[in-house]
């Protein structure tokens, strides 16, 4: 019997949703619930990177982990980053290959987040966007933490957006709590709060999603996510 590699899954997983049309559909921003879910996301992220305990935009080294089509990479360009100085990294070459013709002038590149070439402390800031709940493998995710805090530089941030609670309907994540991102991250500090109404909800809003989303969205348990900075130690 072949036991199949996480990275192996992880690919077939993530090849899957990108060929799946329901799940395309699924998360088609021309459904309003999504597209309040996707500009809350970016309010929050603006919010976090003009924070005091946030390094500079403008003077930092950006690198994403799991990028897919670059839009979230390079969405930071519009509030200070430098485009020469982003770069992301993914699992599938079909998702990179989108993201280079989407954006030509960012450094994009196939690889495993366990272990990256770039140098001891080259980057100021790491984005983790939905890739811990997708590693089913703990050891994957001590290799992936771990590598994570070796490319970033002392008093350097990572961007964490991720469930906090378990899909039934999607065996293929996993919920990471705060004491889990504690126990991978065990020398930062975690500036977390939640976000996101709860992606089913939010699509069956319609037409009324100006008006119910911010209503619903304030109920602590129709939450689904974190998003904030772990903050590594100098």
């Amino acid at each position: 019997m072949i036991i199949e590699s996480e990275t192996d899954r992880l690919k077939k997983v993530y090849d899957d949703y990108r060929t799946s049309t329901s799940v395309q559909a699924r998360w088609n921003l021309a459904n309003p619930g999504n597209s309040a879910i996707n500009q809350e996301r970016c309010h929050a992220m603006r919010q976090i990177f003009r924070s005091d305990t946030c390094p500079s935009l403008s003077a930092s080294r950006v690198l994403d982990v799991g990028c897919g089509n670059g839009d979230v990479l390079a969405s930071l360009t519009e509030i200070g980053a430098q485009t020469e100085n982003l770069y992301g990294v993914d699992l599938l070459i079909t998702r990179l290959q989108d993201a280079k013709e989407r954006y030509p002038h960012i450094a994009f590149q196939c690889g495993n987040a366990e272990q990256l070439p770039f140098a001891d402390g080259f980057f100021n800031i790491i984005l983790f966007f939905t890739v811990f709940s997708s590693i089913l493998d703990s050891s994957m995710q001590r290799n992936v933490a771990r590598e994570a805090n070796r490319l970033l530089a002392p008093g350097g941030a990572i961007l964490w957006y991720d469930f906090r609670y378990n899909n039934p309907t999607n065996p293929h994540v996993r919920a990471m709590r705060c004491s889990d991102i504690q126990n991978l991250f065990k020398e930062f500090d975690l500036h977390l709060f939640t976000i996101t109404l709860l992606p089913p909800l939010a699509r069956r809003l319609g037409r009324c999603t100006s008006y119910l989303y911010p209503k619903f969205v304030r109920l602590f348990f129709l939450r689904t996510h974190f998003i904030g900075l772990l903050l590594k130690k100098r």
